[in-house]
């Protein structure tokens, strides 16, 4: 996408219902793929309030108005959940502000689509885990989504990445990248490509099960990051769910199995040095604990049992995903150096291996909170 202009900027901002006088615009925040800033404004005697303003990837996502109309459909079920429960719903979740039409989203004279949020004051969002309770309170964060959004109908929202987590057709994705091979690297990869292919049988697993009606579809976030958490300033707790462009029928174990893929592993996701990659135990019961409690009950007996199932599926998934890239010539990952993605996949595969020989230790720490 074209940088966002001086001139482009000016307009969306004067295309939100913004109270005040605008005193402070800048670029916010990490994310890689919308362009994201905070406005200041100063309210007569009221002092100031301060919102988001973003212009959404339409390269990413090609149908901006379908996902602001999940966003607005989540957000506003949320809110509503969130009064019964005695919370606050100004920071419990996320609070659209319309554009001067009225509608949820103001698409410019270039053809590009912007929105914007009230801000979460008092709060941060952090990129790493810096301390483990941090984790923890990201996974009753998560887990308290879910419970929230339960009895919300995940069919009606809209796939705002078809096939962003059917593991099943990114097997065969893979496959077709194999047998092309357009960057002729399949040669000097072949350990790597043998892992997937032994490994079938977890591309098939939930597809299959879901095929078969014996996994509930859910409404799920499908980007549990730790920084899609904003953790309250004072208080260190969990408070809010972000960045809701991926929100999507889904299946919960993967929302949790794409936590722990990052969050518990000991080591960066482009890390050379394999001897330093682990799936912490220590991290990984932390993230559990929280998750379940945060579901309160709203998930089977079954989704809980597979929740190991779910971290090694996202891994395996995401180790496959850096391949085919690195197979088709680094065209969907941006890469920082020769080889980025082949780095980034052994990370991932050293993590299942990790999780295989660790199997019987995962599913005992689920059951210890499963049976409370």
């Amino acid at each position: 996408m074209e940088l966002v202009t001086q001139k482009q900027m000016s307009e969306a901002i004067a295309n939100f219902r913004y109270e005040g006088v605008l005193v402070k615009e800048g670029p916010y925040g990490s994310g890689h793929i919308n362009d994201t800033y905070l406005l200041v404004f100063n309210i007569a005697e009221m002092g100031q309030i301060k919102v988001i303003l973003q212009r959404m990837n339409k390269d990413v996502f090609s149908d901006p108005v379908s996902l602001m109309e999940n966003i607005t459909g989540v957000t506003s079920y949320l809110r509503e959940r969130i009064i019964e429960n005695g919370g606050d719903p100004e920071r419990e979740t996320l609070n659209v502000i319309p554009a001067v039409d009225g509608k949820t989203y103001y698409k410019d004279s270039c053809g590009d689509y912007w929105r914007s949020y009230k801000f979460i004051t008092d709060s941060t969002s952090y990129d790493q885990v810096e301390k483990p309770e941090d984790f923890y309170e990201s996974a009753v964060a998560f887990g308290n989504f879910q419970r929230l959004l339960a009895d919300y109908p995940a069919e009606t929202l809209h796939e705002t990445i078809k096939g962003f987590h059917d593991t099943k057709a990114r097997f065969a994705v893979f496959k077709k990248a194999v047998e092309e091979d357009v960057m002729g690297r399949a040669a000097s990869v072949q350990k790597e490509i043998q892992f997937v292919l032994e490994r079938e049988e977890i591309a098939d697993y939930f597809s299959d099960l879901l095929a078969k009606g014996e996994l509930p579809l859910r409404v799920t976030h499908n980007d549990t990051k730790l920084n899609n958490i904003m953790i309250d300033d004072k208080t260190g707790k969990g408070i809010c769910v972000i960045d809701l462009d991926t929100v999507m029928p889904g299946l919960a174990m993967n929302d949790f199995g794409d936590s722990i893929r990052f969050g518990a592993s000991t080591a960066a996701e482009d890390e050379v040095d394999l001897s330093k990659v682990s799936c912490s135990m220590e991290l990984f019961e932390l993230y559990t604990k929280g998750f379940i409690e945060g579901c309160a009950g709203k998930l089977t007996e079954k989704e809980i049992q597979l929740l190991p199932m779910g971290a090694k599926t996202m891994t395996f998934e995401c180790g496959m995903r850096f391949l085919t890239d690195y197979l088709q010539g680094d065209t969907y990952f941006k890469i920082h150096r020769e080889g980025h993605n082949l780095d980034r996949c052994r990370t991932q595969f050293k993590l299942v291996e990790d999780m295989e020989q660790k199997w019987y230790t995962m599913k005992e720490i689920v059951n210890k909170y499963s049976n409370k």
